[in-house]
């Protein structure tokens, strides 16, 4: 039997794995971690998933309104691409008759709606704040006005107010005779404001809802307490309560009433009632810049009146409520 060697062998030193480059980098190169890959991607994620709402928004809000601004310093017409004219057009805004009715009928549409808008729902709110048996029904049927259709809810308001409409024939029977609703100026636009108010209750309604859920129970049995009734409770503690609601109510329908055009359009027909005394703005925007011969570049310096008179009502109603903070 062979006897073994006395010297212990060491062992050998494994030999390093050469770590030759990846196929398509070059060894200077750094290698990019999963972590910057990873913060990049959420850098994009956001923007991808904001997409498509920026086209839209982009295709059918900004294009337009920076094309109407362009249109309306031009002539342009409807088949003609115009030529640049400054600012003809609302030079020619000045002397234009119809145009001051039409401002002048919008602004008194503002006038007469807005106020009715913030008062009314915000009782009509009150009255079915409380949970009570049947309730939810009324809230659906003041609703209901809201989800119709504004050409089905003026051409109801139509026949209802026609000379052989239902209106008219109860006043008739009771000896008071017909009233020309749709056929006296003043009228007809006091009939369109009444279809706007009547549409927009339901609305601004919930909205009020919202708010004075919010609104302390403490307050009104505080109130109470002092011996307030309920008007002085309505306007000691509900009113400052919903005041920031109020204020937004007021600037949403302001912005709304004066650019209104469906109410009119269907009560007074395409040429603005009488002679053209109800005419609006939007509906002299829609009768100038459409057709074959639409001057499209006096309709686009009439829409820029509208935008500038909108911003300016905003600037009104946020201005006021910060006097009243103040």
């Amino acid at each position: 039997m062979a006897r073994s060697s006395g010297t212990v062998r060491e062992p050998r030193p494994l030999a390093r794995e050469s770590r030759s480059p990846s196929p398509g980098r070059r060894p200077g190169d750094r290698v990019r971690r999963p972590e910057t890959r990873v913060r990049r991607q959420l850098a994009i994620s956001p923007w991808l998933f904001a997409a498509p709402g920026l086209l839209v928004v982009g295709v059918f809000i900004l294009y337009p309104f920076v094309s109407t601004v362009i249109n309306s310093f031009t002539d342009r017409r409807t088949l003609i691409p115009g030529e640049f004219v400054g600012l003809a057009n609302f030079r020619e805004l000045l002397h234009d008759e119809m145009f001051w009715t039409a401002l002048r009928n919008s602004t008194l549409y503002v006038l007469g709606v807005v106020p009715a808008l913030v008062l009314l729902p915000l009782l009509l709110a009150l009255l079915v704040q409380k949970n009570i048996p049947g309730i939810t029904f009324f809230r659906s049927a003041f609703y209901t006005p809201v989800v119709a259709s504004i050409v089905v809810v003026g051409l109801i308001w139509v026949w209802l107010l026609d000379e052989r409409g239902l209106v008219n024939s109860l006043l008739e029977a009771i000896g008071v005779g017909k009233v020309g609703f749709l056929s006296d100026q003043w009228l007809l636009l006091l009939s369109a404001m009444a279809v706007t108010v009547w549409k927009g209750l339901g609305y601004y309604m919930i909205i009020y809802l919202a708010a004075l859920a919010n609104v302390p129970r403490e307050l009104h049995e505080a109130a109470s307490v002092d011996g307030a009734g309920a008007v002085r409770r309505f306007l000691t503690v509900t009113v400052p309560a919903v005041r920031s609601t109020m204020v937004l109510v007021a600037a949403l329908s302001s912005v709304a009433a004066f650019k209104v055009f469906s109410e009119v359009y269907l009560m007074a027909g395409p040429d603005g009632g009488p002679a053209g005394e109800d005419t609006t703005l939007v509906m002299l925007v829609q009768r100038t810049g459409t057709g074959l011969t639409g001057r499209v570049g006096y309709a686009s310096a009439i829409s820029v009146v509208v935008f500038v008179v909108t911003v300016a009502l905003m600037l009104l109603v946020l201005r006021a409520d910060r006097k009243e903070d103040a």
